[in-house]
């Protein structure tokens, strides 16, 4: 019989060195250890992706083209069903990009994730990405290594409660070892998953993890950019006016993307018959037929997997503006398609991918009425990824800092600047929220449950439906004896009467247990709508001089919940002890 293989004696000996260590020392070290796990985790998955890649692609790139064809078909199909497996029957966490389950686990779940997701994102990511289906790879490090990260800190013995230190590092170490880009992980994982820059708990914790990450990515990968373009001269004034259209298009090509694949993802999830194993295939499929056909048009093979040596050709101006447009349309609808289907790959790649064929595309006609030399070019480019990534995770700053370290050019950081407040302009306008915070609200996720308010001021606007009871013990008759038993059951001062569906008013514990009165009385409600802000709650409760508001259905006069005087000030409270 097969003996079971405890870890728990070494994870007392692990507690054990964690407790006699000082607590400041405690504070870096652990951060320390979460950035080595995570950063080994993304250099890991970095390189298991480029083996499958260059092990499954390059040959077959130099294959005749009905043989391509026929290999390109037999890789996409196999690797996506062995995505479709590990989804199903490991993890059905681990599709998709893997940054909104990190941030619901960070503020829904205090930072704990499951061990096996790590199994089904790592294999998953790599069947996925390696295998040719147009996804990124920064999604899925960030996601490894924030999973990663939480279970060390398991490991010492640090409580599923306690674990978003643990979680939030490691999301850094992810991003900053797959883009070689310590400052723009810090930046993103503050801004789109904490949603706070100015977040003091954890920018130690996270700048720790990220440096670590970063010099493991140095020894490990080398100290290279992301992408090697030639160095750029000052740029000429028309390129300061282009860049305004430019960065519109590519952040118009992410707003398409983003509505695009939510819409089709949300009406993929509703075919409850469709079996989920073969989904991602499906996906697959049409990848392979829109790059298939890019490549036998205008002969280039970015539609398959990153894409990097075609976005690397656009910024050395090797792509012409008719096999630019054809890669821009495939590479966008290839995108959408894997994504919508249930692929295991991020979308940072792709975004940067259109932004840079948008940009590149103004600046190919732009070019036929002003001088435009090469560094004008490059920087639209530039501008135009910049832009794209922007519009889609709605993190300018990031946005910024993540282009300028990863070509490790000053010389571009005034025009992403302008060409970021275009992008967000536009993608204001035309998206409600960014890409993650959509993901997670199709799929049910309210993360407002879970985000405290970062002040006093933003708590009072709040929706009051947020701290709301919609499970209230209410009348239905005005009846003494069962009105009081009903008091007798609970330590409510007040409890709404319903009569005929609707409320009538409120019945205080003194009446309700005051025998004098043969007739029980009831006193008039303060209804109000969900939508109320808890600011204007209070002032109602203020003005009726009551100790509770209901909240009722404007249509039907419904009774949906309620809310005491009580309930706003604990709220008020725990905020407080927040600060």
């Amino acid at each position: 019989m097969a003996r079971t293989v405890s870890l728990q004696p070494l994870r007392v000996v692990f507690v054990r060195l964690r407790n006699a260590l000082p607590a400041e020392l405690r504070a870096y070290l652990l951060p320390v250890i979460y950035g080595l796990g995570g950063g080994l985790a993304a250099v890991a998955f970095q390189r298991g992706m480029q083996l499958l890649y260059r092990v499954l692609w390059v040959p077959a790139f130099q294959l005749p083209k009905p043989l391509f064809a026929l290999a390109s078909f037999v890789t996409l199909t196999l690797s996506t069903l062995l995505v479709g497996l590990l989804l199903t029957r490991v993890s059905r966490d681990a599709a998709g990009s893997g940054i909104p389950q990190v941030k619901a686990a960070f503020w829904r779940d205090f930072g704990y994730m499951r061990a096996r997701v790590i199994f089904a994102k790592f294999f998953g990511g790599i069947a996925a990405i390696g295998g040719g289906s147009s996804l990124g790879r920064e999604g899925p490090s960030v996601h490894i290594a924030g999973a990663v990260a939480s279970n060390l800190a398991g490991v010492f013995g640090v409580a599923k409660q306690a674990r978003r230190p643990a979680l939030i590092s490691g999301a850094a170490a992810g991003l900053a070892a797959a883009f070689n880009t310590p400052l723009s992980a810090i930046t993103f994982v503050l801004e789109e998953i904490v949603e706070d820059l100015n977040s003091r708990g954890y920018f130690a914790q996270v700048l720790v993890a990220a440096v670590i990450a970063t010099f493991l990515t140095h020894l490990l990968l080398g100290n290279v950019p992301a992408f090697d373009i030639p160095n750029i001269r000052r740029l000429s004034w028309p390129t300061f006016l282009l860049v305004v259209p430019a960065t519109a298009l590519a952040a118009l090509a992410g707003c398409i993307f983003q509505k695009s694949t939510l819409i089709w993802r949300s009406q993929i999830k509703r075919l409850h018959h469709f079996p989920e194993l073969v989904r991602p295939s499906v996906g697959g499929l049409i990848n392979w037929g829109l790059g298939l056909a890019a490549f036998l048009v205008v002969g280039r093979t970015g539609v398959f997997g990153l894409g990097y040596d075609d976005l690397e050709a656009m910024l050395r101006g090797q792509v012409g503006f008719g096999a630019n447009l054809v890669l821009l349309v495939a590479k966008l609808a290839a995108t959408i398609a894997a994504y919508a289907w249930g692929g295991a790959g991020g979308i940072f790649s792709p975004t940067l991918f259109f932004g840079a064929a948008a940009g590149l595309t103004v600046a190919q006609v732009a070019s036929g009425v002003v001088h435009l030399d090469a560094s004008d070019r490059i920087a639209l480019t530039v501008a135009g990824m910049s832009a794209c990534l922007g519009a889609v995770v709605r993190a300018p700053l990031t946005s910024i800092v993540i282009v300028f370290e990863m070509t490790h050019q000053f010389t571009f950081v005034p025009i992403l600047m302008i060409g970021t407040l275009v992008s967000q302009t536009v993608s204001r306008v035309l998206c409600h929220t960014n890409f993650y915070s959509e993901v997670l609200e199709r799929d049910g996720v309210d993360l407002e449950r879970y985000i405290p308010p970062r002040s006093l001021a933003e708590l009072q606007k709040r929706p009051v439906a947020s701290i709301a009871n919609f499970s209230p013990i209410y009348a239905v008759r005005l009846d003494r004896p069962a009105v009081a038993k009903l008091f007798a059951a609970v330590p409510y001062r007040h409890i709404p009467l319903v009569l005929d569906g609707k409320v009538a008013g409120v019945i205080s514990r003194s009446e309700a247990l005051n025998s004098e009165h043969a007739e029980l009385r009831f006193e008039p409600a303060v209804c109000v709508p969900p939508s109320i802000t808890i600011g204007g709650a209070v002032q109602r409760m203020v003005n009726e001089s009551q100790e509770l508001v209901l909240l009722t259905s404007e249509a039907d006069g419904k009774l949906l919940g309620l809310v005491t005087l009580h309930d706003v000030l604990r709220f008020q409270n725990q905020f407080t002890e927040m600060l």
